[in-house]
């Protein structure tokens, strides 16, 4: 039986520690209201949010996968349709083009960033192509500039999946709204999490925002009278007035984790066999998967100045390696997660659509050789350097 980390891979207590006057502010605010639902403290958050951002319109949601299919479905995305999709993401981003009875259409990632390859992306459009889901996956944005110009020749919008990306940049504008919409997630283990589920959708079309409005509120705008077949996809009072309460502090708390990932690469470059995956932006090659004899961990790169660390991933290349790693690190108390276990292609969900194991090289070796560390904004420097070191140790083994 495996000891409890004494170092876990995400914790919110002290971030909750330093706001528990104001969350409990915010509590009582919404509770002396009476209002619970669609009322003045989502209208503010849906404001606030929007403003951060920089666009248009922002609709809070009842979570970042609802947020997806409220995205595809304003788009019209229905049974018949079909719509790219990377392997290697969590399930919810192929999942909400299932729910719709629409096919997702798989692609491999870029060895660089684990994003999609946008070369494959290209080959995959066909004459069903409704949509193309952009996921910005571990706090770093996709090559939008690239995939928008893909986008735009086969005149398709792209949905972006900004769960894990939230406050990342291309150049001066954040992810989300490079798109036609962005869908946003805020559980708890987000960059911005909210006490329980909760999401949002940004766009600057306001047709678009004005269908995701009534989609979520069972596709009316006006109570009993149904333009739509939406549902319940409401974000709560209270989730947004907490939201509220965090918002301000999302700048101090993404600049902690770039510290921390900038922490993380000086203690473990110490050794001469561990370094970036690459040295450049891979985003747009066709490059088969290939051997790293002889590294003993490969690190995050960033293919864009702006990179949130979510998630602060790294690889063991071998067979094996990865897990062997990973148990010594739990026996030293250290905690780690799996991003993610098995591409979605390979799922048993998805068996009818035909992917076989081998159809998408690159998402298959990030399943089996990544692992994420502790990078929350609230870890000290002496906690980073023991995970580092502890790291560093269980390297050496044979």
């Amino acid at each position: 039986m495996r000891s409890p980390a004494t170092l876990p891979i995400f914790s919110l207590k002290k971030q909750h520690e330093s706001l528990q006057g104001r969350l409990s502010e915010a509590f009582q605010r919404v509770l002396a209201s009476g209002t619970f639902i669609l009322g003045p403290e989502l209208e503010a958050w849906e404001k606030e949010f929007g403003e951060f951002l920089g666009i248009g319109h922002a609709v809070g949601v009842s979570s970042g996968s609802d947020a997806l299919v409220l995205a595809l479905q304003a788009l019209g995305v229905g049974p018949g349709d079909e719509v790219v999709v990377p392997s290697y993401t969590f399930f919810a981003s192929a999942g909400s083009v299932a729910r719709l009875g629409a096919r997702p259409v798989f692609v491999d990632s870029a060895p660089c960033c684990y994003n999609l390859n946008v070369s494959a992306v290209a080959n995959a459009i066909g004459p069903k192509t409704r949509a193309i889901m952009a996921v910005h996956l571990f706090g770093q944005a996709a090559d939008m500039e690239a995939l928008v110009k893909v986008a735009t020749k086969a005149n398709l919008p792209i949905v972006e999946d900004v769960a894990q990306a939230l406050g990342a940049r291309v150049r001066d504008r954040y992810a989300g709204t490079l798109g036609t919409l962005g869908c946003f997630s805020f559980f708890p283990t987000k960059n911005l999490g909210s006490l329980g589920e909760g999401g949002m959708v940004v766009t600057s079309d306001p047709q678009l925002a004005e269908k995701v409005r009534k989609l979520r509120v069972h596709g009316a705008k006006t109570k009993y009278y149904h333009e739509f077949v939406g549902g319940n996809f409401r974000l709560h009072e209270l989730q947004a007035a907490f939201l509220r309460v965090k918002l301000p502090h999302l700048s101090h708390w993404l600049k902690k984790r770039q510290q921390n990932a900038e922490m993380y690469h000086r203690s473990l470059t110490v050794d001469s066999d561990i370094r970036p995956a690459t040295d450049r932006c891979e985003c747009e090659d066709a490059l088969p998967a290939r051997e790293f004899a002889g590294n003993k961990i490969l690190l995050p790169f960033r293919c864009h100045e702006s990179h949130t660390y979510n998630q602060f991933i790294v690889r063991f290349p071998g067979a094996g390696r990865r897990d062997r790693i990973r148990e010594s690190l739990q026996q030293k108390g250290i905690g780690t997660e799996v991003y993610y276990p098995r591409p979605l292609h390979v799922q048993e969900c998805f068996q009818s659509l035909g992917w076989k194991e081998g159809a998408f090289p690159w998402a298959e070796t990030f399943a089996k050789e990544t692992l994420a560390l502790p990078i929350f904004p609230e870890l000290e420097p002496p906690e980073i350097e023991r995970a580092a070191s502890v790291l560093l140790e269980a390297t050496q083994d044979p």
